[in-house]
């Protein structure tokens, strides 16, 4: 079944008006079906805090179709918010306290900004790793995605992520390196995943801390992979949960910041993502942002009704897949009252049974 309105979070409405079914919770009452509640930890910045709730919501919504999806979204006080996140977030989103409380059956924890040179001195390290070694005890298996992958290395794992001295930034092709594992069973063996990072841990650090990887970019490193036991922990590096624009609309944002002079250079194309027609409509929106510049003039707006029909989306199908899996192994694994991580007789060092 797909995901039950729980709340008048607009989220719902959203992804209702884009096409997806999505439950009224009086309906979903009378339905005689297994719940499954998933937490969202998002930690993400104001800008991109619904967008980034609709991306996961709309990845659990299309998977698999087994159980009612309730989602709880919830974030962390010491998250700096101005005045209009704040009363989003009173309004629509639940405490950790809360979550604690009820118990989930599995969690998704996103990326956030950074303000300081080391993980360790951002306000929200310690509430994070409580989160963190909350779900580790109690919730079936946590999604990591970027930032919230590298918390976890350098927290769990003592695997510092690595400053890349420049951005990876765009659409790179990855291969699936254990075609075994569940989480990629009938995923292409090759396919697309969008990455916008820094920073990045290697497959050796992986490898060192006793995790396994399960698919790689020989250009943008290690984009799946999973914990010791193979399950309680998926580690995502890039952005599956990106929508088609989500790179055009960081694009437009730095252009925006050399408008302004917050950055000294002009924005560099995310690789891979946009086509030669579209870089040539971009490059001459270049001339005109520095000729503006140079002459005072307002700066022009970025022309994006001439781009979007040029975007393509080459990561979908397998982000859905990959979730689709996921979720199904949740609600074989999952006690169904949720006050256990697991089932009785599943083994917590080998919930998949794959070690035997």
């Amino acid at each position: 079944m797909p995901l039950v309105a729980s709340t008048d979070l607009p989220t719902f409405d959203r992804l209702r008006q884009e096409g997806e079914t999505v439950l009224a919770r009086d309906v979903a009452l009378h339905q005689d079906i297994r719940e499954l509640h998933i937490g969202l930890l998002n930690m993400m910045p104001d800008a991109a805090l619904a967008a980034t709730e609709r991306q996961f919501f709309r990845l659990v919504g299309e998977s698999n179709q087994i159980a009612q999806f309730y989602m709880h979204p919830f974030t962390l006080k010491e998250l700096r918010r101005g005045a209009e996140a704040t009363a989003y977030v009173k309004r629509y989103y639940e405490t950790f306290d809360e979550i604690r409380e009820r118990g989930l059956d599995a969690l998704i924890i996103t990326g956030a900004n950074v303000t300081q040179p080391d993980l360790a001195l951002e306000p929200f390290w310690k509430p994070l790793n409580g989160v963190i070694d909350w779900a580790y005890e109690n919730v079936t298996s946590t999604l990591c995605s970027c930032l919230a992958t590298h918390a976890v290395m350098e927290f769990r794992y003592g695997k510092k992520r690595r400053h890349q001295g420049f951005k990876r930034w765009g659409v790179y092709s990855h291969r699936v390196t254990d075609r075994k594992h569940p989480l990629v069973a009938g995923v292409n063996t090759r396919f697309d995943v969008p990455h916008s990072r820094f920073n990045d841990v290697s497959r050796a650090q992986f490898e060192q801390a006793g995790l396994h990887v399960l698919a790689e970019s020989e250009v943008a490193g290690v984009h799946l992979a999973v914990s010791e036991d193979l399950f309680r922990i998926v580690f995502f590096q890039g952005h599956p949960e990106y929508d088609i624009n989500s790179l055009l609309k960081e694009y437009k944002r730095e252009v925006g910041r050399f408008a302004k002079g917050e950055i000294g250079d002009y924005p560099p194309f995310p690789e891979n993502y946009f086509t030669p027609q579209t870089q040539a409509i971009l490059e001459e929106h270049q001339e005109r942002v520095a000729a503006a510049r140079r002459n005072g003039t307002p700066v022009p707006q970025l022309p994006e009704s001439l781009l979007a029909g040029g975007l393509d989306n080459t990561w979908h199908d397998t982000a859905e897949a990959v979730i689709n899996n996921w979720i199904g192994r949740v609600y074989q694994l999952t006690n169904i009252d949720r006050r256990l991580p697991f089932a009785e007789g599943v083994d917590p060092a080998d919930p998949l049974g794959l070690k035997a």
